[in-house]
């Protein structure tokens, strides 16, 4: 179960990162606008941890994008 979840962290910064292109925003913009510590953020980004419901709204508010948008990925449970 570990691993899946990490799989899953590191699926997660991914897109991340890919959001942070598509609305041309950086890590210090999104966690200003959040009220969050930028190391927060780049820890998601690199999958070290599952982000808390906090930091997500968080990260959505600096994005300004529904919180819904951060899971919009591909994981197949199965698969892995």
């Amino acid at each position: 179960m570990k691993e899946i979840r990490k799989k899953y962290y590191i699926k997660f910064g991914e897109n991340l990162q890919v959001l942070l292109a598509k609305y041309g925003k950086d890590v210090m913009t999104v966690a200003s606008l959040g009220k969050i510590e930028p190391k927060q953020v780049y820890r998601v980004l690199n999958g070290e941890h599952g982000a808390s419901m906090g930091t997500i709204i968080s990260i959505a508010k600096g994005l300004e994008i529904s919180p819904k948008e951060l899971f919009d990925f591909e994981f197949d449970l199965k698969k892995e």
